[in-house]
């Protein structure tokens, strides 16, 4: 029989595959409470818990029981503006999102990786994906799971140039590389959080795709 977490605790809720996702887990009736703090304030709703501001700062003043904690957290070179900051949010800030999350109670942990993550890469965005991955393994969860989507299709916010441009070739790539729809994927990682297991699991991108249809 799966276990179904009833405490979540989500990191990256306004992101694209992070509204997605909460959308799901408050519709989902076994979910007594999701705490999901963000920058920006988020739509009221009785079963979430809402903190506002930097994350970074917020992690010591969480609140648990947490059962799975899901990390939607993740950004660009561009965005962030050099290799430095985007480690400290790729890697660093995901790190101590997955402490704060086991000091909480939480048993299982899912975080969106990306695909060709590899700590020996000379790409330094899927290197730093692999370290990430490598780190993450090196705090012995119970349950960890490693989603590596390709590139993620959706409407943003901020339209990414690059990613826009490359999104309908995306489509015609083979296996794990072909392009996932941001929707799937919130619903591939919700079936994966309801799996009783122990250990890593890496999941690729062919098979979220499977899992979220």
């Amino acid at each position: 029989m799966h276990l179904t977490p009833q405490h979540i605790l989500l990191a990256g809720a306004t992101g694209l595959t992070g509204e997605h996702l909460l959308d799901r887990l408050l519709d989902e009736p076994t979910v007594t409470r999701v705490l999901a703090p963000t920058r920006r304030p988020l739509a009221e709703h009785p079963h979430l818990e809402n903190p506002v501001g930097e994350l970074a700062a917020l992690l010591p003043q969480l609140a648990g029981p947490v059962d799975t904690a899901f990390c939607c957290l993740g950004t660009t070179l561009k965005q962030a503006g050099s290799e430095a900051a985007f480690r400290a949010v790729d890697h660093d800030l995901v790190l101590a999102f997955a402490r704060r999350a086991r000091e909480l109670g939480a048993r299982h942990l899912l975080v969106i990786s990306a695909v060709g993550a590899d700590p020996k890469a000379s790409v330094f965005y899927s290197r730093v994906k692999g370290e990430l991955e490598e780190a993450l393994r090196a705090q012995n969860w119970p349950q960890l799971t490693l989603a590596r989507p390709s590139l993620l299709l959706g409407p943003r916010d901020e339209p990414r140039l690059g990613e826009r441009l490359a999104a309908p070739f995306s489509k015609l790539l083979p296996g794990k590389y072909q392009g996932i729809e941001v929707a799937v994927l919130a619903r591939a990682l919700w079936r994966l959080a309801l799996e009783e297991s122990t250990g890593t699991r890496v999941v690729e991108s062919d098979e979220l795709r499977k899992l979220g249809r």
